[in-house]
């Protein structure tokens, strides 16, 4: 038997599928040719057997001497393999570390070792006490490699790791439980670099400069202005930025981000600085300033900081914006009310700018915000007027069929009583249909599309806009609108809209009893009776509508409650909590308040002893949440608010938001007002 196994080794190679292939293709061959040759001749039958039997053999043994060397070849290249992988891991000029499933280290290759030094040793301690780091990360992989994530397709997981004072990217091979070091410090290090050299480009402008320097003469006009040249450029050579100074008030910022950084930790601090100098002269200036970054075109760069600035100058001045195009801007600073402007330069040449305008439209509509309040209500119908006394047909757009206050609803029906202004009004609906290529639509007390009486109408007239509003300017903002008229020190928009009546034709009939008494009461109202953000101008244009013939008893009907308004409001006022300063309402989630009640909640919360801050969140309707936030102006809720994506004035905001519970609102508002040291969790009394 073992000779026979033997006799036949020479035919191992037919293990080899194709070697077999061309032994059994010669064999049939050879085969045909011999059963041919005996079917022609017996002699040559023979002959031609005995060559193919040889043939056959000589054929059959080359094969098997083929198929040896071919099998010692592999088996060797197997080896080589072998030794190359171990020799590779081995000699591999980056860390590598094995662990098993207890998480201890079974073992380091040799470069590893080096850099750890001939003192430490790894093998059999466990991974979470030499890096705590590394250890989560891997348990972290494991279950997610168990889970299928992260290591589909056989695709490696990568991590970041800082430890024996570099960086790695780590590669983490969970099947064979190995990491991979691959050391990035270098990398880091430049990448650190280039992102603190990028480039940035800011505009200062001080904001009330002309305002201040009037009513100087000329050698304190130039102490100041050799005091804020110096205090400016002292404050950002520090942070190596370089300043040129463009004009008497206006300075031109470039520098690096790796300054920008250092700015915007000390929250430019600069601004308190020069506010707090100035004032202690009695000659109190602002700085606005306007910065853009990470930009790759310079000319870009310089636009979007001018854009800024306007951005700043528009939410009230003395703050700073950081933007970039398309990104979310940073404010910092707006923890002071602007100032009002005793010149009315401003005023008389946007009545005339806004007076042309009406002259080239055909038509006129006239739209504040949703859930219109007595001032965006009394300045539309003020607007309205202007339109009126140029012979263009003018409406104010509003939804009658919507919720209304109080006030609103008593305001209504005052209109349809009037024949001047029975038809003063116009739906959403109806403007849409009729509004023209040549019609102009006039956005007052706001200037955020979004929360608009009818967005849609704007959308269809976003070429055609004006905007009149006495709100901080947001980063939601029209494109580009044909007029803005914003000023934050005014009290009300109805106040800015009355300085526009003295500078209109004297020969045109003026605003009705109706529309005049609805002006003053949103001055009022909002003023809290002139008592808050009141400044002479506020008591000017107050003077001018009573002369109009505004009806204050008909304003105090206008401001008066309803007993449930008022059970409302104090149910509110009983769920408040207190932290620190602030005063946080969050009603039931399922109980809708008027929202004229919240913002009334809001404000008698500012009338308790050590209350800075006020902040009420309530449902408006099924669908929306409010929040109505007040301050006493040593804390800027607008910026909060906007955080949430509402918006509003330094001690005066709001924001609607949708599909939302009270109580997840609540929750994020106090996350926003922990992070931002507003308040700590722990001061609730």
């Amino acid at each position: 038997m073992k000779r026979s196994r033997q006799n036949f080794a020479f035919l191992d190679f037919l293990q080899n599928k194709s070697l077999a292939w061309v032994a059994v293709l010669i064999s049939v061959i050879a085969l045909l040719g011999a059963v041919l040759a005996f079917w022609l001749n017996w002699l040559l039958g023979g002959v031609w057997l005995t060559l193919v039997v040889i043939a056959l053999v000589v054929i059959f043994k080359s094969l098997q001497e083929m198929s040896g060397v071919t099998a010692q070849f592999v088996a060797g290249l197997a080896d080589r393999i072998d030794r190359g992988n171990q020799e590779g891991i081995l000699q591999m000029p980056i860390p590598v570390l094995l662990y098993d499933d207890r998480g201890d280290i079974t073992w380091v290759n040799p470069y590893l070792q080096r850099m750890l030094g001939d003192e430490t040793i790894l093998i059999g301690k466990r991974i979470a006490d030499i890096s705590p780091d590394l250890a989560q990360i891997i348990a972290t992989w494991s279950e997610s490699a168990e889970a299928g994530v992260h290591q589909e397709d056989g695709e490696p997981a990568y991590a970041t790791l800082h430890w024996l004072d570099q960086d790695f990217n780590i590669q983490i091979l969970v099947d064979i439980q190995a990491v991979y070091f691959f050391e990035v410090t270098e990398n880091k290090r430049l990448k650190q670099r280039l992102a603190n050299e990028q480039l940035m480009i800011g505009v200062v402008s001080v904001d009330n400069y002309d305002e201040v320097t009037e009513s100087m003469d000329d050698a304190s006009a130039s102490a100041l202005r050799s005091y804020l040249t110096s205090a400016i450029d002292t404050w950002m050579r520090q942070r190596n930025i370089y300043v040129r100074r463009l004009s008497a008030d206006r300075f031109l910022l470039i520098g690096y981000q790796a300054g920008l950084q250092i700015a915007e930790q000390d929250k430019f601090s600069l601004l308190n600085d020069v506010r707090e100098a100035t004032s202690a002269q009695n000659t109190p200036v602002t700085l606005s300033m306007g910065i853009a970054d990470k930009m790759q075109s310079i000319q870009d760069m310089a636009t979007q900081a001018q854009s800024n600035l306007d951005l700043a100058l528009g939410r009230g001045g003395d703050q700073v914006v950081v933007k970039t195009e398309d990104g979310e801007g940073r404010f910092y600073g707006g923890t002071t009310n602007p100032m009002a402007k005793r010149t009315r330069v401003r005023a008389r040449v946007i009545s005339q700018a806004l007076g042309e305008l009406i002259n080239e439209a055909d038509q006129v509509f006239i739209m504040g915000h949703n859930r219109s309040d007595m001032d965006s209500f009394g300045s539309a119908l003020g607007v309205r007027r202007l339109a009126q006394m140029r012979d263009r047909p003018a409406w104010v757009v509003y939804d009658t069929d919507q919720p209304a206050h109080s006030d609103i609803r008593m305001l209504l029906s005052q209109l349809k009583a009037e024949p001047r202004d029975e038809y003063a009004l116009i739906s959403p609906d109806q403007a849409l249909a009729q509004v023209t290529d040549q019609s102009l639509l006039i956005m007052v007390d706001h200037s955020r599309p979004s929360i608009s009486e009818r967005p849609a109408l704007y959308e269809r007239l976003a070429e055609h806009v004006v905007i009149i509003d006495h709100h901080r300017r947001s980063e939601e903002f029209p494109a580009e609108p044909l007029l803005i008229y914003i000023e934050s020190y005014a009290s009300s928009t109805s106040e800015l809209v009355t300085e526009l009546f003295e500078y209109q034709p004297s020969t045109a009939r003026g605003m009705t009893r109706i529309e005049a008494t609805a002006m003053l009461a949103g001055i009022q109202i909002d003023t809290k009776s002139f008592t808050v953000h009141s400044g002479t101008r506020t008591f000017d244009a107050a003077s001018y509508l009573r002369s109009l013939g505004a009806d204050g008893q008909l304003i105090q009907a206008f401001m008066k409650e309803t007993v449930m308004s008022y059970r409302d409001r104090a149910h509110l006022i009983g769920m408040v909590n207190i932290y620190g300063d602030a005063a946080i309402v969050v009603g039931e989630n399922n109980i809708s308040y008027d929202q004229v009640v919240v913002a009334q909640t809001a404000d008698s919360l500012m009338q308790m002893i050590g209350v800075k801050m006020a902040y009420v969140v309530a449902r408006r309707d099924e669908k929306t949440v409010v929040i109505s936030a007040r301050s006493d102006g040593t804390a800027n809720v607008q910026i909060v608010m906007e955080q949430m994506g509402g918006g509003g004035h330094l001690s005066n905001a709001a924001v609607q938001l949708q599909d939302v519970s009270t109580t997840l609102v609540s929750e994020q508002l106090m996350d926003i007002l922990v992070v931002t040291d507003v308040i700590t969790a722990s001061s609730e009394s």
